[in-house]
């Protein structure tokens, strides 16, 4: 396992991040504590730090899991948790981002977690109603009392998180460092603003659903889909998705390695400081998980998957990429300006 710096900070963290939403049964698909004791010590002694949990997963087991694995060695760990969805149904103040939400989440996470700190703070979804200088200043007086190091935004428009740390660094706050999306083959619309936007930023970028809820193991088809339990990940499979599924197979039979390899290598290549997180059931996911670590993709590959893979561009990238509009903002000069693809 190598290391990152986590974006615009000196944090050193593994290039694998362990996502723990799958420790607790409550929601009927999880791994057992002795099943979730296992994965965390594989990953961990293959060199892994960074762990990635919520105040909602498992209905909060998943962090007392994480804070009862950590606490031999708790300074190790870089302990990554977030706060924004509802625990108390019909309360409109126990879900959400503002302020009040905010400090009581933080506090019912540090003692699920067992820990005076959190190394990373995730706000985990935009909610469209509260101000972004309370949220900012609301994180900010918690790192100042050493509550948490760094903070993140997870599933949030980019402008909005351009708009954030704008703010932040005129008025002198912490500014986020982080950036949490979908991405993977299955659906790239990242690429449109939130990856130009995370390069630009310098933010650290942790994808979920790398292997689009299972699709890019080849174990579905057009009449098969996840259980009900993951439908928010993939809630219907495109027959679109299934050709890029073959073709991420026709890879993995070439390099002799598996789907679920070949698709978390080939986010694992895309520019910026990109951190996927790999989550498992079984201990036999993660090794294979781990094992993507051991080769990297051609660049044959990559356009093979690139090609299938390919999204439509939406206004105003269609209107931008359009050769003629090209030719009229640059006069023929593009090739000849060194930092146009840097900053796209």
């Amino acid at each position: 396992m190598k290391y990152k710096l986590f974006g615009r900070s000196g944090l050193r963290v593994s290039e694998l991040a362990l996502g723990t939403m799958t420790f607790g049964e409550e929601w009927g698909w999880g791994s057992s504590k002795e099943e979730s004791k296992e994965i965390f010590d594989l990953y961990a002694n293959a060199g892994g730090n960074f762990i990635d949990t919520a105040n909602r997963y498992t209905e909060g087991t998943s962090e007392k899991f994480v804070g009862e694995f950590i606490s031999s060695d708790r300074d190790h760990f870089i302990v990554a948790t977030k706060y924004t969805l509802f625990t108390r149904m019909n309360d409109p103040n126990f879900c959400g981002n503002h302020r009040k939400n905010m400090v009581r989440s933080l506090e019912e996470s540090l003692k699920r977690l067992n820990t005076d700190y959190i190394d990373l703070y995730w706000l985990h979804a935009w909610d469209y109603t509260t101000p972004v200088d309370e949220i900012l200043r609301g994180l900010d007086d918690l790192i100042r009392q050493g509550k948490i190091l760094y903070i993140g935004i997870s599933d949030t428009p980019a402008w909005i998180v351009s708009h954030a740390n704008t703010l932040a660094e005129l008025q002198g706050w912490t500014r986020f460092v982080g950036l949490q999306i979908k991405y993977s083959l299955l659906d790239r619309t990242a690429e449109l603003d939130l990856l130009p936007m995370a390069r630009y930023f310098n933010l650290a970028v942790t994808p979920w659903s790398v292997v689009g809820g299972g699709i890019l193991t080849g174990k579905y088809s057009k009449d098969s889909r996840p259980q009900d339990g993951r439908s928010t990940v993939i809630p219907i499979i495109k027959e679109k998705d299934l050709q890029i599924a073959e073709v991420v197979k026709q890879v993995a039979d070439e390099i002799g390695c598996t789907p679920s390899q070949v698709a978390l290598n080939w986010v694992r290549k895309q520019r910026g400081t990109i951190i996927p997180i790999i989550g498992a059931r079984k201990i036999d996911q993660l090794k294979e998980n781990l094992a993507c670590l051991e080769f990297d993709l051609s660049d044959q590959h990559i356009e093979k998957l690139n090609n299938v893979s390919a999204i439509d561009y939406t206004f105003p990238h269609s209107f931008y990429n359009n050769p003629r509009m090209r030719e009229l903002i640059y006069g023929g000069t593009e090739s000849q300006i060194l930092s146009i693809d840097s900053l796209r």
